[in-house]
């Protein structure tokens, strides 16, 4: 699937956190221009995987927020142009059931269900995301550096 500069966008669980955190060294600036771009036009998403995943991490003490996770998902579903994507019975369905070769991750089938639900481009640096994307299945932003 080609990428298209009016497509909405569906942040990565890494993704988000870096352009929530400020930590704009790690996304290339063609990326955040694009980012910012869509936040204008409400055309930015995440989906309910990535509040599980970062609850997750946070929870493992694998990641460290700004804030109390609480409060920190609380505001960044409160940025202006940034909606939720539920994770509907359909999603959950097609997550188990994509086209082409993919590994088993079930957060990573997830983003991807839902992205091509929603018509969007998967912006992300997974490489394994990155490949199905090469595949033509699934329009990807690569926000490798």
């Amino acid at each position: 699937m080609p990428e298209e500069a009016t497509a909405s966008l569906l942040l990565d669980t890494h993704v988000w956190i870096w352009v929530m955190e400020g930590r704009a060294h790690e996304v290339p600036a063609r990326v955040l221009e694009e980012v910012e771009r869509a936040q204008a036009d409400g055309r930015v998403w995440v989906s309910a995987i990535s509040i599980s995943e970062i609850g997750m991490l946070e929870a493992k003490g694998r990641l460290t927020l700004s804030r109390g996770i609480r409060d920190w998902v609380r505001r960044a579903l409160g940025v202006p142009g940034v909606r939720v994507a539920e994770l509907s019975p359909e999603v959950a369905l097609d997550s188990s059931s994509l086209p082409g070769t993919l590994h088993g991750d079930p957060a990573d089938r997830i983003l991807i269900a839902t992205a091509r639900h929603l018509g969007a481009t998967l912006v992300t640096r997974d490489p394994n995301i990155i490949s199905y994307g090469e595949q033509g299945l699934l329009a990807v932003l690569d926000a490798t550096p």
